[in-house]
């Protein structure tokens, strides 16, 4: 019995579209903040063409760092067009105790802090495949702080998701600025996180009534997401891979809800 032609042109098809692979493809991006040279990166899938919704995110207090970098690439196998930002400028990639001192800069400066990511909100807004109607952000620790700032800034977002990130805010009336969605994802017991900051930021979001969620993860301590705070919750700061998972979950059904067609 002769094959059928068609038959078998179509499975071939079949055969050559199952072969064709997502490529992450990133790109370190120079740009300038207030005359300051900044290093950021673009990681996106080039399968996907046209308009995409997009995230931009803030990095903890050692500077753009490979976890981010993670981050990035997993947003980018998710569908989302994506860009890391660079806050402390190119280079400066401090460890600590350096690092608290230079994340204690734009903490002190809030409208530094705002300025430089403002300008990397910019480079994703320029960005070809970037649809500005659907744009978030997302920060860790000193990031997780910088993204409300961010909203709190006026920023157009669709929304923002603070991972252990500190609420506390010199201006809370700056809460009426808020555009999008607030997502705060907090480890229950961490130390660093007072129970008076969260009060005071839950108050702000209601006297300004935003849309926001506050998820508390039991066990969880501060950089629960971050792996190379290793597992010693009496130190403050660790990795705890439960309240990790959960977390990025909470994130990924966020995204779904404010990027939805009719918004």
């Amino acid at each position: 019995m002769k094959p059928n032609r068609a038959l078998l042109f179509i499975s071939a098809l079949f055969l050559s579209a199952s072969l064709v692979k997502a490529e992450i493809k990133e790109t370190v991006v120079e740009y300038k903040s207030g005359g300051v040279v900044c290093e950021g990166l673009h990681v996106v899938d080039t399968a996907k063409t046209g308009k995409l919704p997009s995230v931009l995110i803030i990095h903890q207090w050692t500077g753009l760092s490979e976890n981010e970098k993670m981050r990035a690439r997993m947003l980018a196998e998710l569908g989302y067009n994506v860009f890391a930002a660079d806050v402390y400028g190119k280079g400066i990639r401090p460890q600590p105790p350096a690092a608290g001192q230079e994340a204690g800069k734009y903490k002190a400066d809030r409208k530094l802090y705002r300025e430089r990511m403002l300008s990397a909100l910019e480079v994703l807004n320029k960005d070809a495949q970037t649809d500005v109607a659907k744009v978030a952000a997302i920060g860790y620790c000193f990031g997780g702080t910088g993204v409300i700032e961010l909203a709190r800034s006026g920023a157009v977002l669709k929304g923002v998701v603070s991972f252990h990130g500190g609420l506390d805010s010199p201006t809370p009336a700056d809460g009426k600025n808020i555009k999008g969605k607030v997502l705060v994802l907090h480890g229950a017991d961490d130390p660093f996180v007072p129970a008076k900051d969260i009060a005071a930021f839950e108050q702000e979001m209601k006297d300004a009534k935003v849309d926001y969620k506050l998820v508390s993860y039991p066990g969880a301590v501060h950089a629960f997401t971050q792996k190379a705070a290793g597992n010693d919750n009496s130190k403050g700061a660790a990795y705890n891979e439960a309240a990790d998972k959960a977390s990025w979950d909470e994130m990924k059904a966020f995204f779904t809800r404010i990027f939805k067609a009719d918004g």
